[in-house]
């Protein structure tokens, strides 16, 4: 099928990466992970050493000549699940200070879908510019806000109403992972006219 980039950073929430790799590969996809130093401390930290089962490939975060580093290089997108504030603003920069922030460039330029899920509360007026700055060039931000009318059962099940908006936004048709999460339709939702 595609490949698919997936970059974690140190941000609380590294089963959302974890998720987001299992059903890439579930559904037949090469996930490619660059996974940032206090992103490795937070994987374990948070007990979701499972991820790397899931990738294909784990290039060092610093090595500028691994392959997702150039433009022609064909990958189909790339996901930043969780992002720190700090890697959102160096993307929203161009600083291309990592291979990590170098591959979301890099998807910006050649037009290719780059989904940012940023896990902070609240937002200040700087995160929140540089969310524009990042959506004006082409990314889509998808905060780690799921949602509750589907009425999931686990975390893992919560969780994946977010990674199911991450595939969407990647690009994977829905037909795909329309078994994740129940898509919505009136019936799910009943409530009283309190009038």
């Amino acid at each position: 099928m595609s490949r698919f980039i997936l970059g974690v950073t140190g941000a609380s929430g590294a089963i959302y990466a974890t998720r987001t790799a299992m059903h890439l590969k579930k559904l037949g996809h090469h996930v490619t992970a660059l996974v940032t130093a206090p992103g490795k401390d937070v994987v374990t930290y948070e007990g979701q050493d499972g991820l790397y089962r899931y990738c294909d490939v784990l290039p060092d975060v610093n090595d500028f000549f691994a392959e997702c580093a150039s433009g022609s290089a064909d990958y189909s997108g790339m996901a930043v699940v969780p992002c720190s504030m700090g890697t959102l603003g160096r993307m929203a920069a161009g600083t291309s200070d990592n291979l990590l922030v170098r591959s979301a460039d890099v998807c910006l330029k050649e037009r290719r879908p780059l989904v940012v899920v940023p896990r902070e509360m609240p937002y200040n007026l700087i995160h929140l510019e540089n969310m524009e700055r990042l959506t004006r060039a082409g990314a889509v931000i998808v905060p780690a806000s799921p949602q509750f009318y589907s009425k999931p059962a686990s975390i893992d099940e919560l969780v994946d109403t977010v990674v199911v908006k991450v595939l969407k936004h990647l690009g994977i048709p829905a037909e795909q992972f329309c078994d994740v999460v129940k898509p919505w339709n009136n019936e799910q939702l009943t409530m009283k006219n309190e009038g």
